[in-house]
């Protein structure tokens, strides 16, 4: 098992990448902590971990809310003892993000306050406990589209991809003499809700999908199999990087025919 005996705090776990990331990570022996503010969705992850043998819990946090995270980190220690993976995954995808024009400041803000000030808030509290605990791996969601401009534009969650992916680097480095690493996670598109809810009709679909060398969507569970990598001691000489899986679509000038 690649995480006996660790501690892993995943956000976002009540579907997606979090959901298949938490049902991997207890398989691989980790006891996980569930965090979202769909509560229902978080407590049917946990039982579906609790039913195939492993052991979680779920504790409700609004990752933009920076006693929430301090919370969770507590619950996290306070239940288990410890916390050695911080997996920053919670993130939305807003149905009216569009361009700088048609986008309004509240969806803007709105969207930096989850997806940036999140992993700033679970770092800011989930690293002290790395450090007591002697080290760990931190995994942030980020996205290809911190390489790329989108085809379908969404400003907002663009620019809080981009700000995710420097402050990961900036934090490999700063905790890279202390056993912590971390790394960001650059999903390609993939078949979840959020992104479907998002490229709502087939021509919105198939203006991301053409520019897929694969021509396909990925899955969640595909990016749940790379997290663990990164959660695993398989990347220990692996700090500040931008792991994408992304079909190849940040490698592509062109498709093929």
């Amino acid at each position: 098992m690649r995480l006996k005996n660790k501690i892993a705090l995943i956000t976002g776990g009540s579907s997606g990448i979090g959901r298949e990331s938490a049902i991997l990570f207890a398989q691989e022996g980790a006891k996980v902590i569930v965090t979202d503010i769909n509560d229902e969705g978080g407590q049917e992850t946990v039982k579906m971990i609790q039913e195939a043998g492993g052991e979680a819990t779920y504790f409700h946090a609004d990752v933009a809310k920076a006693n929430d995270c301090q919370a969770m980190v507590k619950h996290a220690e306070d239940t288990y003892g410890a916390l050695h993976i911080l997996f920053n995954n919670a993130g939305i995808m807003h149905n009216d993000d569009g361009n700088a024009m048609s986008t309004e400041e509240a969806v803007f803000d709105l969207t930096m306050n989850i997806n940036v000030k999140g992993v700033f808030f679970g770092c800011k509290y989930g690293i002290p406990a790395l450090q007591r605990a002697g080290g760990g791996s931190i995994i942030n969601t980020a996205s290809f589209v911190a390489h790329l401009g989108a085809a379908t534009p969404q400003i907002a969650y663009t620019a809080s991809k981009g700000a995710v992916l420097a402050m990961t680097r900036e934090l490999a480095i700063i905790h890279a003499r202390e056993n912590i690493r971390v790394n960001a996670l650059c999903p390609g598109p993939l078949r979840t809700e959020l992104l479907m809810k998002f490229l709502n009709t087939e021509a919105k679909k198939q203006r991301r999908l053409v520019h897929i060398p694969m021509g396909r969507f990925g899955e969640a569970k595909e990016m749940a199999k790379a997290a663990l990598f990164l959660a695993s001691d398989d990347s220990s000489y692996t700090t500040g990087t931008e792991f994408l899986v992304d079909g190849g679509i940040t490698a592509a000038y062109v498709t093929p025919e």
